[in-house]
């Protein structure tokens, strides 16, 4: 049974707004991205999973427990970083974080040492006065602190400087090695490809395609850069029968599609042209995302 099942959720706010018949499994252990551009419906479906919405129809669990009945039970097996950062009163961002340990019944607070430290977090701010990575950083420590077994997240590299996301990465990808289970919705594209088993992408609130990661990186349809030493070696090239999809003939330079099955072929083609280079133009996510959009 998944960890975490969402079976034909729907939440219409109108005017096409909100989530429309969505359903996703998250198995345990396992890491999955939520894509989408701002205003796709990312946030409305992590506010139901977090048992902030109830949906219009559908059902949503959370280890066997309902995401809207059983919410209060949910909420101690989860970590949680929100879309939108707002803290609650307290003068300081130590005071912010021993609160909800209190809260949470927690008394070791060795790894919310450890991530303050990798995050470069200087807790004893002002709470309200942080800038926004600051906040977004302190959201970060409260939610991995407790350890708790499940991570559902909103964006939470929002307001990171890329040396900063880089060591997000880093702490996420530790706690994939201990076999949490993690929800997360991103629009950095790197850092998904760099975490995720699976990614859903979703577009004007309905999931359009659900994939491995791993799939996508090791995409079947290949596209190779060439640059040929002579002009007149490139024009001979360009009359062999293959897919061209971008020609630079100022530079004896050609982009070609090759499928897995035709690289023997190619490779063949090739030994008769003298080259200046061959590089491999590696798929990404973020290609895979624009083709669907």
């Amino acid at each position: 049974m998944p960890l975490i099942e969402i079976n034909s959720v729907t939440k219409d706010y109108g005017d096409g707004r909100g989530n429309f018949d969505v359903s996703l499994s998250i198995e345990r252990g396992e890491v999955f991205g939520f894509v989408g551009t701002n205003g796709a419906g990312k946030t409305t479906l992590i506010r139901q999973l977090m048992g902030f919405l109830q949906p219009d129809s559908g059902t949503i669990t959370v280890n066997g427990q309902d995401a809207w009945s059983d919410a209060a039970e949910i909420k101690k097996l989860v970590g949680y970083i929100p879309g939108e950062i707002a803290f609650p009163d307290a003068p300081t961002g130590t005071a912010f974080l021993r609160q909800q340990a209190e809260l949470l019944g927690l008394r070791d607070m060795s790894y919310a040492d450890y991530v303050t430290e990798k995050l470069q977090l200087d807790p004893t701010a002002n709470l309200k006065r942080m800038s926004k990575g600051m906040k977004q950083k302190t959201a970060i420590v409260a939610a991995f602190m407790t350890d708790a077994d499940i991570l559902i997240m909103d964006e939470p590299t929002t307001g990171l400087d890329p040396l900063m996301r880089a060591e997000f990465v880093d702490i996420l990808n530790d706690e994939k090695a201990k076999g949490k289970t993690i929800f997360m919705s991103s629009h950095m594209f790197e850092e998904v490809e760099d975490t995720c088993d699976h990614v859903a992408l979703i577009k004007d609130g309905r999931i359009i395609a659900v994939k491995s990661t791993l799939e996508i990186k090791h995409n079947e349809d290949k596209v190779y850069k060439l640059e040929f030493r002579t002009h007149e070696d490139y024009r001979r090239f360009l009359a062999e029968d293959f897919e061209h999809s971008e020609q630079r003939d100022s530079q004896n330079q050609v982009l070609v599609n090759v499928h897995d099955t035709d690289i023997d072929r190619f490779m063949n083609v090739l030994t008769y042209y003298p080259i200046n280079f061959i590089t491999e133009i590696k798929y990404s996510l973020e290609k895979y995302f624009k083709t669907l959009y």
